[in-house]
């Protein structure tokens, strides 16, 4: 059957020839969709071939030589979303940031969800060996990719091992801008993978469903952080009190208090906004006594994305 045209991008019976599937992936045909509309004819016509061989033969190495080729034929440039496309995304998958994906990436990921594995174990087989030989731009694109492939549970363990790495780029395709964490960590997984964000000093901001993963156990393990800072003389990253704001009780306030009457407003702030997670009442009577940084929470002028980029900028 000729490949036929459309605006944009080459298309087989429209959208790539979907009958030697029987399943369309939603997500798949999404990111066709946007690659589609900024990517040149011969690439769109190699991922097309390259989609039809793994399909029809189902072997690995056809699989693996595919996504190792992509960057022959995709660049490492941001791929463009239109608001309609981004709210699809985040309707299938949410929390999904494909708008900070690369086109490689993109096309990367887009293989990865054609490999028609025929059972579970051969899926976490074959993810496996391209985790273990993949390059830093392939792995950073599987891990970001994460909650889009099939048996996200298993995954869990894969997710944890990209967090023990000390490559930055690396462990913010895990912990940031990523569902994955909120959705399938463990309390424990959760809070190691928060508090080497602090270490690393990443942009917490950036860490998805952050407030529905707070727990008391995690916020003890942060005020112990910010004592062995401050016994050494260092600052902490104001960023952290997010994640001790709702546990503020008799002893911690302190800790509050001393970092609200310190000489960086950023940290005053972050403190303050502490304050407003929390129904203690000595939280509500320190924030209480700055007035006008309570309107700007109130307002919605003073949130933790306003602390982050400041923070970001301020690095």
């Amino acid at each position: 059957m000729p490949y036929l045209y459309s605006p944009g991008f080459i298309i087989r019976n429209s959208l790539f020839d979907m009958s030697i599937t029987s399943q369309v992936n939603p997500i798949a045909s999404l990111i066709l969709s946007a690659l589609s509309e900024q990517i040149e004819e011969k690439s769109l016509v190699w991922l097309a071939q390259k989609r039809e061989k793994i399909l029809l033969s189902g072997r690995e190495m056809d699989f693996f030589m595919a996504f190792s080729q992509v960057s022959r034929y995709f660049k490492n440039i941001p791929l463009s979303l239109s608001q309609e496309q981004m709210e699809e995304a985040n309707a299938i998958c949410e929390g999904i940031r494909l708008d900070l994906w690369t086109q490689l990436q993109t096309a990367r990921t887009y293989l990865v969800l054609q490999f028609p594995a025929p059972d579970h174990a051969s899926w976490m087989g074959t993810l496996q060996k391209l985790f273990e030989t993949g390059d830093m731009l392939e792995i950073e694109a599987l891990y970001a990719a994460l909650p889009l492939m099939p048996y996200p549970e298993e995954m869990i363990s894969r997710a944890r091992e990209g967090l023990r790495t000390n490559i930055t780029s690396v462990f913010d395709a895990v912990a940031l801008n990523n569902p994955f964490p909120a959705k399938y960590f463990d309390e424990s997984a959760w809070n190691q993978m928060v508090v080497k964000a602090i270490f690393m000093q990443r942009p917490l901001f950036k860490i998805q469903h952050a407030e529905s993963r707070v727990n008391q156990e995690l916020a003890n393990i942060i005020i112990d952080f910010a004592h062995e800072r401050w016994s050494a003389g260092r600052n902490v990253i104001p960023e952290l009190w997010r994640f001790v704001g709702p546990f503020i009780d008799s002893e911690n306030i302190k800790d509050i208090s001393k970092v609200v009457t310190s000489d960086k407003e950023l940290e005053q702030k972050a403190a303050l906004l502490a304050c407003s997670m929390s129904t203690f009442d000595g939280a509500k009577a320190l924030l209480n006594q700055h007035p006008e940084v309570k309107t700007e929470i109130e307002t919605g002028k003073l949130d933790w994305n306003w602390i982050g980029e400041q923070a970001l900028a301020d690095s």
